[in-house]
């Protein structure tokens, strides 16, 4: 049975989502993320007006949005990605996003974000 906090055994380890500690890269857009060996998971919170500024990586990513809607500019196309969908974006991709109005999604990336992790994504830390 899986302790409180983590617990680890040969199948995997677990953690509860509170146990991710929430960062606020600027006034509009705050993170919280687990990392697997593969796999990254992200819950990412924007408020209204939020952009994401255009950037790529070498990670392939799948966006849900649970609440609100994101605006993606991505391969010269808009796209709206309300609540209950999915929008997924190829590895090397160059793309935009902005919340339309108050947002919660869950980026998932693989390989995980190692910019992330190292606290180098300074496209959404200049703000």
């Amino acid at each position: 049975m899986a302790s409180s906090k983590n617990a680890m055994n040969k199948k995997g380890r677990t953690r509860r989502s509170s146990g991710a500690t929430r960062v606020t890269l600027f006034k509009l857009l705050q993170r919280q993320f687990v990392v697997g060996q593969n796999i990254m998971l992200a819950r990412v919170l924007l408020k209204k007006g939020c952009i994401v500024p255009e950037h790529s990586h070498v990670n392939e990513q799948i966006t849900y949005v649970l609440e609100g809607a994101l605006k993606f500019w991505i391969d010269s196309k808009e796209i709206v990605v309300n609540a209950g969908e999915v929008l997924t974006i190829p590895p090397n991709m160059p793309h935009k996003a902005e919340a339309l109005v108050d947002t919660v999604d869950l980026d998932v990336f693989s390989p995980p974000r190692a910019d992330w992790i190292n606290k180098t994504d300074k496209y959404l830390r200049s703000k």
